[in-house]
C-alpha cells in the first residue's frame, strides 16, 4: 500500500542556449515553489540557484525602493570546508559583497519608480568550474528569474565578462585567458542600451575600451532575445503594487509656491549654505501645506525632493548651468599634498572642491597579507584598499558601525585602480594596505581615494610605475536630448541620471565603475564620457599631483621596515628552518628580524635596521650555499681546544681554526685570541674528503686588510 503519491514537477520546464560559444542551461519548476521567480542556472560547471521574491504590499512610511541583492558563496561549491572555527560560511566576504552589487546596480534601475515593495533577490551558488564565472550565472540567473516572475521588471538583462589577450578581445574568457589577460571587464545590458560597466584594466586605451564594451553587448542583445522569448512563454503576469508617485496637483501647487525659494537655495557652491537655505525653505512649505493635505504630509517632503530634482535638471539641459557655476567640462578647484602624518610610512591627501579625502600607506612583511577564504583561486592578497566614510564627513551625527557594502565597492574599486602600476613582490617585497579617511564629501570621494593613494604610494617609497587619478562624468537626459558634465558633484549625483567614474595613467584606463538611474547608456554617451574623463585625469595628474610629489620617494620612511629577498633551492628550506624551527627562530633573535619563507623557495628577511636584514640575509645565504674554499665568513666561536677554536660559520656547518691560524704570530694558547662567543672573519683553506671543513683567521684578516 503506498502512503506517497510521486511528485511530477508539472511546472517543470528546461530552457538551453549557446552563450559566446558555450551551452547554458536554465531550469526552473522543481525547485523553491514558494517563491516568486526561480531558476537554477548551469553555465558549464558553474552551478547557481537563483530566487527572487517580493512583499505584497510595501511596509509603512517606507520611501524608498527596498531591493536587496545577495551573492552566498557556498564553500562546497568549491570542494572546501570553512576555515572558520565553527565551520560554516558567516559574513559575505568582500568578493561575495562585491558581486552582490555587480548585480545590483543594473537592476535596480529597471523597477518602476515610484514601486515601494521590498524585492529580494538570492543568489545561491552551488557548484564552481573556474572556467566559468559564478557571477555571470547569476546575472543570469538574476535576470532569467526576475523576467518570469510576477514581480514588475523592465528587462531581461544579460551580462558578460570580456577580456583582452594577445590583443585580442574575447568574450568570457576561460580561466587561464584570464589570468593573462589586461582587461577584466564586465558589460550588462538590455536589447539596445547598456545598463552597467564594471572593469579593471592594465593601461587600457579608450578606444579599445570601447570596442571591447562594444563587443560585450552584442552577446547581450544575444541572449536577452532569446531570455524575452522565454518570458513570453512561460512569464507570469505581473502583479498590481500600489504606485507612490506623488500627487500631481500637489507637486504643481509646491511648485507654484516655493520654486523660487528653492532656486536660490541650490544656487551656491558651498553644501553648507545650501543646506542652511534649504532649511527654513522647507519649514515655510510645510507651514503653507501641512493643513491642506493633512493625510499626505510624507508626500510633501516627496515634493520638496522632486521640485530640487526639477530645478536642478533643468539648468543642467537648458541652460548648461551648474549649481556651482562651474563650465559642464570644468573641474572643481584642487589641491594635494604629501607627508601630513607623522610616523606613519606614507600619506597623501587629494581635495577637489568640499570632497577630501586623507590616504595612509602602511608597509608590512609578506606575511602580513590577507589570507582569503573564498570560492576563487585567490588565497592571499598582497595590496589592499580599504575606504571609510564616517558621518562626520557629510555633516551629519551617528555612531560609526562599520563598512557597508558601498565603503567595500569603492575600496575595492580605488584597489582595483592602482593594481596594474604596483611594482612585483620580486621588485618590491612587501605587503601594502592603504586606507582612505573621507574627510569631506560632496561627490566623487572615490575617484579622490585613487588620487590619495597615489599620493600616499609615492610618499611612501613605493616604485609605481607611473601615478593614478580618478575622476568622475555625470549625465543628464530627457528623451533624446542629453549631456555630460564633469566631476559631479553631490546634486549632481543625487539628481543626474549617471556617475560614470573612470581611473587610469597617462597611457590608459585601470578601473571603472557605472552607476545608473535611467535604463541604459548608448555607446556614444560612453564614447563621450570616456573622453571627457580621460582629460580630466590627466589635467589633474599633470597639474595638483605632480607639484605635490614629482617622484616616488627614494627611500622608504625611516619607521618602515626595512625588506630584503632572496630565493633559495627548495630542497633547503629545511635546512633555513631547522628542527621544530630552532634554526630561524635563532636567527629572528639574534638579528631582530622577521623572516618568511614561501613553499617556492622565495624567503623575505624584515625588520627596523637594515643592517640586521643584512645579516640574517647572509647567514642564510651560508646555510643554503654550499661551503667554497677561498670564501670568507663571519662566524661564532663554538668550542675552544688545545690545538684551536672551532668557530660556526652558518647554523649546522663549523670548521676548525688550528692554534697556527689564529694570529700571523705564534700564539702559546688559544685563550689569549679568543674565547667561547667571540664573532672573528675566518677563510676557508678546505674542505677534506669527509666534509670537514678548515679555517683560518690569519689568512681572513690578511686579505681584508689587502682590500682595505
Amino acid at each position: 500500500m503506498a502512503f506517497y503519491k510521486e511528485n511530477e514537477f508539472t511546472s517543470y520546464r528546461v530552457f538551453e542556449t549557446e552563450f559566446s560559444g558555450q551551452k547554458v542551461v536554465f531550469e526552473t519548476g522543481k525547485m523553491c515553489g514558494l517563491s516568486n521567480g526561480s531558476v537554477l542556472v548551469k553555465y558549464g560547471g558553474t552551478t547557481v540557484l537563483v530566487n527572487v521574491t517580493a512583499s505584497q504590499k510595501p511596509r509603512e512610511g517606507v520611501d524608498f525602493f527596498p531591493l536587496s541583492v545577495d551573492f552566498e558563496e557556498k564553500m562546497y561549491s568549491v570542494g572546501k570546508i570553512p576555515g572558520s572555527f565553527i565551520k560554516r560560511e558567516g559574513r559575505p566576504t568582500d568578493k561575495a559583497i562585491l558581486n552582490s552589487r555587480l548585480v545590483d546596480r543594473p537592476i535596480r534601475p529597471l523597477f518602476p519608480k515610484d514601486m515601494r515593495n521590498d524585492v529580494a533577490v538570492v543568489m545561491t551558488v552551488l557548484s564552481v568550474e573556474p572556467d566559468f564565472l559564478p557571477e555571470i550565472a547569476g546575472m543570469l540567473g538574476t535576470s532569467f528569474a526576475l523576467s518570469v516572475s510576477d514581480i514588475p521588471f523592465h528587462g531581461p538583462i544579460c551580462g558578460v565578462n570580456v577580456g583582452l589577450v594577445d590583443g585580442n578581445i574575447i568574450v568570457n574568457p576561460n580561466y587561464e585567458q584570464r589570468q593573462k589577460s589586461d582587461l577584466n571587464l564586465t558589460v550588462v545590458g538590455t536589447a539596445d542600451k547598456i545598463v552597467m560597466v564594471e572593469c579593471g584594466a592594465n593601461e587600457v586605451p579608450e578606444d579599445v575600451m570601447l570596442e571591447a564594451i562594444a563587443k560585450g553587448q552584442e552577446v547581450n542583445s544575444q541572449m536577452v532575445a532569446f531570455l524575452a522569448e522565454v518570458q513570453k512563454e512561460i512569464g507570469k503576469q505581473k502583479f498590481e503594487f500600489e504606485s507612490k508617485e506623488v500627487d500631481h496637483d500637489m507637486f504643481e501647487a509646491v511648485k507654484e509656491f516655493a520654486i523660487d525659494d528653492i532656486k536660490f537655495a541650490l544656487d551656491t557652491d558651498d553644501k553648507n549654505i545650501r543646506e542652511a537655505r534649504l532649511a527654513p525653505v522647507v519649514d515655510k512649505i510645510h507651514a503653507e501645506f501641512d493643513e491642506k493635505y493633512p493625510e499626505n504630509i510624507l508626500e510633501i517632503d516627496e515634493c520638496i525632493y522632486k521640485l530640487q530634482k526639477y530645478v536642478v535638471r533643468r539648468w543642467l539641459l537648458d541652460d548648461g548651468k551648474r549649481v556651482d557655476g562651474r563650465k559642464m567640462d570644468e573641474i572643481r578647484p584642487l589641491a594635494a599634498e604629501v607627508g601630513l602624518i607623522p610616523r606613519v610610512h606614507g600619506s597623501g591627501m587629494f581635495t577637489r572642491g568640499q570632497t577630501q579625502v586623507l590616504t595612509i600607506a602602511t608597509l608590512g612583511p609578506i606575511s602580513d597579507s590577507q589570507s582569503l577564504d573564498g570560492i576563487d583561486g585567490e588565497t592571499t592578497k598582497r595590496y589592499m584598499h580599504q575606504y571609510n566614510f564616517p558621518s562626520y564627513s557629510v555633516g551629519e551625527t551617528r555612531p560609526s558601525r562599520g563598512p557597508g557594502r558601498r565603503e567595500i565597492g569603492h575600496g575595492a574599486l580605488a584597489e582595483r585602480a592602482l593594481e596594474p602600476v604596483l611594482p612585483s613582490v620580486e621588485e618590491f617585497p612587501y605587503a601594502m594596505r592603504l586606507v582612505s579617511e573621507v574627510l569631506s564629501s560632496n561627490g566623487s570621494t572615490s575617484q579622490a581615494s585613487i588620487c590619495g593613494s597615489t599620493l600616499a604610494l609615492m610618499d611612501a617609497g613605493v616604485p609605481i610605475k607611473t601615478p593614478v587619478a580618478g575622476i568622475s562624468c555625470g549625465l543628464i537626459t530627457e528623451g533624446e536630448r542629453w549631456d555630460t558634465m564633469l566631476d559631479i558633484q553631490g546634486l549632481e549625483d543625487f539628481f543626474g541620471d549617471m556617475d560614470f567614474k573612470v581611473g587610469g595613467t597617462h597611457k590608459g584606463i585601470t578601473a571603472i565603475q557605472v552607476d545608473m538611474k535611467i535604463e541604459g547608456l548608448s555607446l556614444d554617451i560612453i564614447k563621450q564620457a570616456l573622453e571627457s574623463t580621460r582629460e580630466g585625469r590627466i589635467a589633474i595628474l599633470d597639474g595638483v599631483m605632480k607639484n605635490a610629489i614629482p617622484e616616488v620617494r627614494p627611500q622608504l620612511s625611516e619607521f618602515a621596515p626595512k625588506m630584503l629577498s632572496i630565493k633559495i633551492p627548495t630542497d633547503k628550506i629545511r635546512e633555513v628552518i631547522g628542527s621544530g624551527g630552532k634554526v630561524i627562530q635563532k636567527i629572528c633573535a639574534e638579528c631582530d628580524v622577521k623572516i618568511d619563507i614561501e613553499e617556492d623557495g622565495a624567503v623575505f628577511v624584515s625588520g627596523i635596521n637594515m643592517d640586521n636584514c643584512k645579516r640574517a640575509l647572509q647567514i642564510i645565504k651560508t646555510i643554503v650555499m654550499e661551503p667554497e674554499v677561498g670564501a670568507i665568513y663571519k662566524g661564532r666561536v663554538t668550542r675552544l681546544m688545545n690545538f684551536g677554536a672551532f668557530v660556526e660559520i652558518a647554523p649546522g656547518k663549523e670548521g676548525l681554526v688550528h692554534i697556527s691560524k689564529l694570529e700571523n704570530h705564534r700564539v702559546n694558547r688559544v685563550e689569549d685570541v679568543v674565547n667561547v662567543g667571540d664573532e672573528i672573519f675566518v677563510k676557508i683553506t678546505e674542505i677534506d674528503p669527509q666534509g670537514r671543513i678548515n679555517l683560518s683567521r690569519k689568512d681572513a684578516m690578511n686579505a681584508i686588510q689587502n682590500q682595505n
